[in-house]
């Protein structure tokens, strides 16, 4: 009897916050793993602690927030013949300055790495997932593309409902082919997220520790909720509250509560 076939995930965003624990978790799974991030230094840490007799690890940085970042990266992964099985969409950061003060360039990144990459990387990579008869797609979201977007934020908020958005109806399309595509909307997880744009002061004090997930739990019920093909996966009782209640309330209260949100972490 022939052994099942060797699965291949790659990871983008692995060198900090979930996609360290994506990568670990996918490890842990028997995947073989292909990393990518901007920083090599840190990926290539990661891979030499998951590399095993079992588990095979490559390193493909690339600046996904550059415009040539995915064609760089699509470029490694066919010099070194690797097609993922898994493709989690994991990269991403936000940004805190109002809109009219960022430079477009930097704004236009960001665009890059919640928008683009995803996009093209799923595009790329489904194909081949299609042929196979399997394949996994999960774009991590977050809570915010569910909420109204929050002044001096208004970027992430908004990218990441599209990307919700785009889940869903890929979700459709790829529907009886084997391949599952779902989105992953965490609410506050403890990651170097909010140490990166500088609100771990203010959102460590503004929220109780009962708002706050464990990474690990986020990423269990990311891959737990893209194996069973759910197109959108909310981890926690309380975010899944917050979703509901968003959804139910009139657009003009939301948007006086967010700006209570924006107010208070400006103190």
């Amino acid at each position: 009897m022939s052994a099942a076939p060797r699965r291949l995930a790659l990871v983008t965003g692995a060198s900090a916050g979930l996609g360290v624990d994506f990568a670990r978790a996918c490890a842990a799974r028997g995947h073989d793993l292909v990393l990518t991030a901007r920083r090599r230094e840190r990926l290539t840490a990661l891979a030499a602690e998951l590399a095993s007799p079992e588990i095979t690890v490559q390193v493909l940085p690339a600046d996904l927030s550059a415009p040539e970042g995915v064609a760089t990266l699509l470029h490694g992964l066919e010099a070194h013949g690797l097609s993922p099985d898994l493709l989690i969409n994991n990269a991403g950061y936000s940004r805190t300055d109002a809109f009219l003060v960022s430079p477009w360039a930097e704004l236009a990144g960001e665009l890059e790495v919640l928008v683009h990459a995803p996009l093209r990387l799923a595009h790329a990579l489904a194909p081949a997932m299609v042929r196979r008869g399997h394949g996994r797609i999960l774009n991590v979201a977050s809570l915010a593309g569910l909420l109204p977007a929050t002044a001096g934020d208004t970027l992430y908020g908004p990218a990441k409902g599209f990307l919700i958005q785009q889940s869903r109806g890929l979700h459709l399309e790829l529907r009886g082919t084997g391949v599952h595509v779902s989105s992953l909307c965490p609410g506050y997880t403890l990651t170097e997220f909010h140490d990166a744009n500088g609100t771990r002061a203010a959102v460590s004090t503004a929220y109780p520790r009962a708002m706050w997930m464990s990474a690990e739990t986020v990423v269990a019920a990311g891959l737990a909720g893209v194996e069973a093909n759910r197109p959108v996966v909310i981890p926690g009782r309380l975010n899944r509250l917050m979703a509901l209640v968003a959804r139910l309330t009139p657009s003009r209260l939301a948007l006086r509560m967010v700006a209570g949100h924006a107010r208070r972490l400006e103190t």
